[in-house]
């Protein structure tokens, strides 16, 4: 299960509270664009209307050994795959206050190209403030077992 793109930003921003891999329906061209690593969720975001899920904002670039690409737009709507029951409950759940579908992670598995969505809160600057002293705090501890284990 390579990882083709991450979404840092979505984790720093948000607290994921449940995730959900899905699907994506791609043309070739972008399929192998993907895999040379020319992908980035930053500041991409899923949305779901009339019983479908679409991932926007998702950049893929242009595939270099295409020949006729003219009109492609690096940042279109692409349409996710899910069940009708993963469908009505990502809808449901989005209608609560507060949370969002967050795209958090481009992979493979086995020849297919997946999402990882979360289902996220977005979190207050101080909420940012208390993870970033824990990950210091956690990585000064670490350092000092380290050190002593020598």
């Amino acid at each position: 299960m390579p990882t083709l793109a991450n979404n840092r930003k979505a984790l720093h921003n948000y607290s994921i509270e449940d995730s959900i891999e899905a699907g994506l329906v791609l043309l070739g061209h972008e399929v192998k664009s993907i895999r040379n690593g020319q992908a980035s969720l930053d500041g991409a975001f899923v949305s779901v209307r009339g019983g479908e899920a679409w991932l926007k904002n998702a950049y893929i670039g242009k595939y270099k050994q295409a020949s006729n690409l003219e009109g492609h737009n690096e940042s279109r709507e692409r349409k996710l795959l899910l069940n009708k029951k993963e469908l009505l409950q990502l809808e449901n759940q989005t209608k609560e206050k507060g949370l969002t579908l967050v795209p958090l992670q481009l992979y493979t598995a086995k020849h297919n190209i997946k999402l990882k969505i979360g289902l996220a809160r977005g979190k207050k600057r101080f909420d940012k403030r208390e993870t970033i002293k824990k990950k210091e705090m956690k990585r000064k501890l670490d350092r000092t077992i380290r050190t002593r284990v020598k």
